[in-house]
């Protein structure tokens, strides 16, 4: 029950791109075209569980023993970015077409609050292995999930007809803001 509970309040209820705003530049960025917005999600997947499961490891059998907690930014901030070098090489060679669609917002990922957050916030709620491994994956699914909607809503969008100074990035921040309204809806359910 308690996983179901993580799971849930990850992706609705405390949703880290729309109730928690992080990792707001790839949202803005990637999230033109659908295509886009999943291959995004799917890097954020593997990176942010691979980076829970080595920064939680990190913490609690290298910097907690050692009273070196005082260094846990800079080792998660090198334990992303290692994994972020790792996706783009995987992705230069399986998947040329997404690596150039994704393009300077790939190499972004390393910088990606989201990611940052998701892995100490799992130190911060003293999740054990298993459930920080689950919270990663629920908080990277939510943040496929916004992304691909707010992806769905501006293709949608393109093809309406929007006064002259609300197109682009003006109706994509109203779109984003009701969006975020929408799932904060959701906070008073768990």
């Amino acid at each position: 029950m308690e996983y179901i509970i993580i799971i849930i309040g990850a992706i609705f209820v405390n949703n880290i791109v729309l109730n928690q705003f992080l990792g707001i530049c790839p949202f803005m960025g990637v999230s033109k075209k659908i295509n886009t917005a999943v291959g995004m999600g799917g890097a954020v997947l593997f990176v942010m569980t691979l980076a829970t499961i080595v920064t939680w490891v990190i913490q609690n059998y290298i910097l907690n023993p050692l009273g070196l907690q005082f260094l846990q930014t800079i080792f998660f901030i090198l334990v992303i970015a290692s994994l972020v070098q790792m996706v783009e090489i995987i992705l230069k060679k399986v998947s040329p077409a997404l690596f150039q669609a994704l393009g300077i917002f790939l190499p972004l990922i390393t910088t990606n609050c989201a990611v940052l957050g998701v892995a100490i916030l799992t130190i911060q709620k003293e999740f054990n292995l298993m459930e920080g491994v689950v919270y990663a994956i629920a908080n990277a699914i939510g943040f496929s999930l916004a992304l691909v909607l707010f992806s769905g809503i501006r293709e949608h969008l393109d093809l309406m007809e929007v006064p002259k100074g609300m197109r682009g990035v003006p109706i994509a921040l109203v779109t984003a803001g009701i969006l975020a309204l929408a799932f904060m809806g959701f906070a008073n359910l768990v």
